[in-house]
């Protein structure tokens, strides 16, 4: 195999029948040895956490699969923690799509002037940049529209779908009486311009409490999975 890129949280390989395999690390992101899913670092390593993640995404791309929303899984292995998808290119230099059902996290760094800490968000949608550098700002869709990263409609494409992705693992997530505060996905282009859903659904890519009590990402998955 060719490894064609490497990743805060994982390594990317191309196969000879032109599929891509996903390698999932131990590594997840933050700052300082605390994890944060909205940090563009890697903050510390946990052991497991490859292959929870993995289990995870494999649990959420197929109830997807299932309800017809696009995504770039084909097929999982848990025991070498990889995941076979569909190539796809990212939008300008990458994209990370938030969903916010809860004021926390840079949200809350950025309003908290005007918003209050864990107040109740409607689904809010916003996308930021992926740039290390400049700590992935955020952007505007006229500002995506103006840099040509993306079109108005795929801007729309890319709202819809991050908020029907974004319901069904609330909705997963509240049968075991568990709450969903934030999300962060990714989505690409297929070979036919498709937009559809790309990296990981883990607990490494959300905020997910229980009473209160914020959940780790190996936590998580134990407790939806086993």
């Amino acid at each position: 195999m060719k490894q064609l890129y490497t990743g805060k949280t994982k390594d990317v390989y191309e196969l000879e029948e032109g599929n891509l395999l996903l390698k999932f690390k131990d590594d997840v992101t933050g700052e300082n040895g605390v994890f944060d899913p909205g940090a563009n670092t890697v903050g510390l390593s946990i052991e497991g956490a490859g292959r929870a993640g993995l289990k995870l995404t494999q649990f959420f791309f197929e109830i997807l699969k299932e309800k017809g929303i696009p995504t770039h899984y084909i097929a999982a292995d848990i025991e070498e923690a990889t995941m076979t998808v569909v190539p796809a290119s990212v939008f300008g230099q990458g994209l990370e799509v938030i969903c916010r059902y809860r004021a926390v996290g840079s949200f809350f760094r950025r309003y908290g002037k005007y918003a209050e800490d864990g107040q109740t968000l409607d689904a809010f949608v916003e996308v930021t940049l992926k740039d290390d550098e400049r700590q992935d700002p955020p952007i505007s869709k006229d500002a995506l529209h103006m840099l040509g990263i993306l079109t108005n409609d795929e801007y729309e494409t890319l709202k819809t779908l991050t908020q029907q992705i974004s319901q069904v693992v609330k909705d997963e997530l509240a049968k075991k009486d568990i709450e969903l505060y934030d999300i962060k996905l990714e989505f690409g282009r297929d070979a036919n311009n498709q937009i559809l859903l790309i990296d990981e659904i883990s607990g490494g890519n959300m905020r997910a409490y229980k009473n209160g009590e914020y959940i780790e990402p190996l936590e998580l998955e134990k407790m939806m999975l086993q």
